[in-house]
């Protein structure tokens, strides 16, 4: 790739550093440089780093943007809508799945005509899940009425920041605008980069913002976004579609201004020696970088060769690409998405149909979509890019006018080799060591043996993930499955179990395997189990067939993913949730989850002198899915297989007889809890003694306590927890004293009512 920042006309009148960043780096520095209201966001990768970028500032004091952590894209979408009501600079980052939960929150915004800035880390949009860099996110966007601006490198990030926004803002524009970066070609590569010394600098550019609509002044009192009939949403729409017009209108004076500024100028295309090309290629973000050095060496060679880059594909700058391809013969046309069915991808046919709409015109296009799942583009790439085009100029037609490019088909006469082990059998796992019985009280009694007994039934999970050393999340479902007897049916939504297990072609599960997204686990796992049922009311599978369903999930699945976990719990479906808590989201580097208690210090709730880690407390998601009234809720830690086994036996009676079940399971995680690796039993174990995660289960709604500390003098203070762990070792520093009692009293809080419904015959 091509290490080149945008052309330099001036060095402009601000001071600048010179410095050596990546995207998500310049994207963080211009945010708090603009110095937002706030930011409403959720992890996903590869956009994670710039709210954690942004939280390490604000700990060490550097901004004082409000940082809002939402339940999931969604809420981050509706966190930014609600907060640029109020009149203020809003910012979010996101990538891939993240942009399309959010997806209906976008025209809301737009047709409502509130500007913000969402940077857009580009990724492969899922399924398969695949998290690397292409651009099938950003295309779905395009019919959002969102201003999009393309940054082809770091250098771009920080500059097309400050100009999205500034454009946005215009009085006569008012859209919220997406700045789209490569994912981890742009976000997590370094480049020497120019930025403004003093945050001043950006902000007097920018200037205050205006003063226009805002839900924030009772003595003008305004309805936003009201119910519309014909013909006023048409005349909605048109008032939008001007907006873009305005928009692209006002581009060349604000570039202008900025060029001015910093000695960089972003036209709506980057062209790159088109002067007299003959052939080109058209390319969106860092492939057009490599595509530069090609097009160098062919000019040496007597090609006439040239590359155009979009800098904004929202407002469609079609006047500059029928100008620019006025005298080219044939231009190859490469993107990272496509449109299925469609004969070519979006920007294919706004440059073809640009083209059509200027009668001089005869450039020949071709199409080719590339790069799918972060696939890199080397000059060798570039170079059959540039070859299509000359081929075509030269006879003068197209013979294959779209086509995928870079694919490998498989070859029939090999067979992948087989890893792992032979699929098990219902016998291998159905011990008939377990045995569940209602008691006189209607309690289910399990009778079960020791737990070095159930040993010898197979894993369900074989050895060859890539979990951490240390991590307590398959030691912890291997115990609970050993609970289960006989088939099982697992879904895991995203995250760290799922991650690890199942990297294409090969899988850990030695049973039926199926991923959804973290939104939407439940949901999908609830389908199954219906279709089960009724596959067998209709005879379609056999009457003997007995399947156990079971939902793994964790890493925040039950934050984003808590709406369509209690809608199943609500429906009843005869299923099992088991929550893994490593008190974070950690598939994708430690960022603070609702499961993460006050104080922990996670990569998006820093510790600083300006902040002492996550600001609020933790979810009790037990209770809350106990306040569904399903028939059994409990938790459980590895530290205790006994507890564990049993209450997992319980859970498939209950299953399989009553409907839903959720269980949730502490599990250590050595490497973002900053432990050794092999004491996350201990770890655990204190968690537990110190009733911050007290073990107990909910059978129809009556608590039982299944460890106690307190009778048989095990109990510890919360501290002595908090000590063996390096995220939250500074709770127990003196100047934490209030937030260490917060804690305290917390902890307390939840043991007494636990206890008290304990001892309560209807609680």
């Amino acid at each position: 790739m091509a290490i080149m920042a945008p052309p330099r006309t001036s060095a402009g009148p601000a001071q600048q550093v010179v410095g050596f960043r990546t995207g998500n780096e310049m994207a963080a520095l211009s945010a708090k440089q603009i110095n937002f209201h706030l930011m409403g966001y959720y992890p996903i990768t590869p956009s994670t780093e710039i709210a954690e970028l942004l939280d390490e500032m604000k700990a060490a004091g550097q901004h004082k943007i409000v940082m809002v952590p939402a339940d999931g894209e969604h809420g981050a979408a509706g966190i930014c809508y609600g907060a640029t009501t109020g009149g203020g600079r809003v910012f979010n980052a996101t990538s891939s799945q993240g942009l399309l939960y959010s997806l209906e929150e976008l025209p809301v915004q737009s047709g409502t005509r509130f500007p913000m800035l969402l940077d857009l880390a580009t990724r492969a949009v899922s399924g398969p899940l695949d998290i690397r860099g292409d651009h099938s996110d950003v295309y779905y966007a395009l019919n959002t009425g969102w201003l999009i601006f393309t940054a082809r490198d770091p250098q771009a990030v920080y500059d097309l920041n400050l100009i999205a926004l500034r454009v946005a803002e215009r009085a006569d524009v008012r859209l919220p605008a997406i700045v789209a970066f490569d994912g981890f070609f742009t976000s997590h590569q370094k480049r020497r980069v120019s930025t403004f010394e003093d945050d001043a600098t950006v902000q007097g550019w920018l200037g205050p913002v205006r003063e226009t609509v805002t839900a924030l002044d009772p003595r003008h009192p305004v309805t936003i976004g009201p119910y519309m009939n014909d013909p006023d949403l048409i005349n909605n729409k048109y008032q939008l579609e001007r907006a873009m017009g305005a928009a692209l209108t006002a581009l060349p004076e604000v570039v202008a201004e900025y060029e001015r500024l910093s000695g960089r100028r972003y036209d709506p295309l980057d062209l790159y020696r088109m002067d007299d090309a003959e052939v080109a290629v058209f390319l969106v973000n860092s492939a057009a970088q490599t595509a530069k050095d090609v097009a160098d060496r062919l000019r040496a060679e007597g090609v006439r060769a040239g590359v155009i880059s979009p800098n904004v594909i929202r407002p469609f700058p079609a006047d500059a690409i029928r100008e620019a391809l006025r005298g080219v013969r044939a231009v190859m046309i490469g993107e990272r998405s496509s449109s299925f069915g469609a004969h070519g991808a979006n920007l294919s046919h706004e440059v073809k149909s640009a083209l059509k709409d200027d009668p001089e015109n005869r450039t020949l296009c071709l199409s080719r979509v590339y790069g799918l799942g972060g696939r890199d583009f080397y000059a060798e790439d570039a170079g059959a890019f540039f070859q299509l085009a000359t081929d075509a100029a030269e006879r003068g037609a197209v013979e294959v006018p779209f086509d995928y490019y870079g694919v490998e088909p498989g070859d029939p006469a090999k067979q992948r080799p087989r890893r792992g082990t032979p699929p098990l059998t219902r016998e291998e796992m159905t011990s008939g060591l377990l045995k569940v019985e209602q008691g006189p009280d209607g309690r289910l009694q399990v009778e079960a043996p020791p737990y070095w007994q159930l040993a010898t039934k197979p894993k369900r999970v074989v050895p060859g993930h890539g979990a951490c050393p240390g991590c307590g999340m398959f030691p912890a479902l291997d115990q609970f499955l050993r609970g289960i007897e006989g088939d099982v049916v697992v879904l895991y939504q995203t995250g760290c179990a799922m991650v690890v297990s199942t990297g294409y072609p090969f899988t850990s599960h030695r049973v039926t395997y199926v991923h959804n997204l973290f939104q939407n686990g439940a949901a999908t796992l609830s389908g199954l189990v219906e279709m089960f049922h009724e596959r067998q009311r209709r005879g379609e599978l056999s009457a003997d067939e007995d399947i156990t369903f079971v939902m793994v999930t964790g890493d925040g699945g039950m934050d984003i993913g808590m709406g369509a976990a209690i809608g199943a719990a609500l429906r009843n479906h005869g299923m099992i949730v088991v929550e893994y808590d490593n008190q974070g989201y950690m598939n994708t580097g430690s960022q603070l989850s609702y499961s993460t208690p006050l104080g922990h210090m996670t990569s998006t709730s820093h510790v600083g002198p300006a902040q002492q880690g996550k600001t609020f407390h933790h979810k009790d998601t037990p209770q809350i899915m106990a306040a569904t009234n399903m028939p059994y809720v409990f938790t459980g830690v590895e530290g205790y297989p006994d507890d564990l086994v049993a209450k997992a036996a319980k859970a498939q009676w209950y299953a399989k007889h009553r409907g839903s079940v959720y269980g949730k399971v502490l599990i250590s995680c050595p490497l973002n809890w900053k432990t050794e690796d092999r004491v996350g039993v201990d770890v655990v174990q204190a968690a537990v003694d110190s009733c911050f995660f007290p073990l107990y289960e909910i059978e129809d709604g009556i608590t039982h306590i299944t460890y106690d500390p307190e009778p048989i003098g095990r109990r510890i203070p919360v501290g002595d927890w908090l000590k063996l762990m390096g995220k939250t070792k500074h709770l127990c520093k003196p100047e934490n004293a209030a937030t260490l009692a917060s804690i305290e009293a917390e902890v307390e809080r939840r043991w007494l009512r636990l206890k008290a419904k304990h001892e309560h015959p209807l609680l």
